[in-house]
């Protein structure tokens, strides 16, 4: 009989707690400070009311879970368990894996803290894979191997509707955010590995998403070795009425294969604002 294996993610990949019961994981809530107000995605703070806090220019930053609280999620999740996988954001955007890993020295090898570099619905596939890699009877160590051995098995780009709060977060300067907002760009950034890095700029949300299909499509085609190996995807900030139709435009792209919808975490949101959308995909476990 195999051991035992508890899989721990973190709301950044999009697992809210009603879906990590449906899946059988535990799910870490990301905290932020709303001027000043500590808030929990997923717990005491949902997106209508963290888009109503951005639009009225509310101080709004991102933090790490307690290393307390979390401590004492893996020790509760032991008493019933061998082993525990965490897998939360990539450390490129994040000093929480960093302290996980740290954190997981005091627990005498019994926690395996995953960086495989993704976030929101390649991370969501990141769990989904190491539930079935934890069924097949691997162990914690050989789950986390897949999974960092994955970690660029995987594509997002996302367009964002404004550079307003790309300059807040400082990843653009107030000049070139200024003349974005005059001439109506919109950048488009990619995530490929570790960080939130600019792609492109169009002048249109039409040309972001003729942009973003062509960049994913050349993804799947050279990376991946066809669509039959990937899991598709679109993600948004507050417009899923977008998302919904920028998804039937992928599906026809990849003759009709089936695109998973949903929304981009909110540590995400911070730098995009709302309306950001987005097209990714990840290898296919085992493909």
């Amino acid at each position: 009989m195999g051991k035992r294996i508890a899989v721990v993610t973190d709301t950044n990949s999009g697992i809210m707690r009603d879906e990590a019961g449906r899946l059988g994981v535990s799910v870490v809530p990301m905290p932020f400070s709303i001027d000043g107000r500590e808030c929990f995605e997923g717990v005491n703070l949902d997106a209508e009311q963290f888009y109503q806090c951005q639009r009225e220019g509310s101080d709004i930053a991102t933090s790490q879970p307690s290393i307390v609280d979390l401590g004492k999620l893996w020790a509760d999740l032991l008493q019933e368990h061998d082993e525990v996988v965490y897998i939360p954001m990539s450390s490129g955007l994040s000093g929480s894996c960093e302290t996980a890993r740290q954190l997981a020295e005091h627990f005498e090898g019994r926690v395996f803290v995953v960086d495989n570099q993704r976030i929101s619905v390649t991370q969501r596939e990141s769990v989904l894979d190491a539930l079935a890699w934890a069924r097949e009877g691997r162990d914690a160590s050989e789950v986390r191997a897949l999974l960092e051995g994955a970690a660029r098995e995987a594509s997002i780009y996302l367009m964002a509707d404004t550079m307003e709060h790309l300059r807040r977060g400082g990843r653009v300067t107030p000049a070139a955010a200024a003349i974005g907002s005059v001439l109506r760009i919109k950048p488009v950034l990619q995530i490929q590995g570790s960080k939130l890095d600019a792609f492109s700029i169009a002048k249109s949300a039409k040309m972001a998403r003729r942009t973003m299909l062509r960049a994913i499509a050349r993804d799947v085609e050279e990376r991946f070795g066809g669509c039959r190996n990937v899991h598709l995807y679109v993600a948004h900030t507050h417009c899923a009425d977008a998302a919904r139709e920028f998804a039937d435009e992928v599906s026809a792209r990849f003759g009709g294969q089936g695109v998973y919808v949903d929304s981009l975490p909110l540590s995400i949101a911070c730098h995009t604002g709302a309306g950001a959308l987005g097209v990714g995909c990840a290898r296919v476990r085992g493909a």
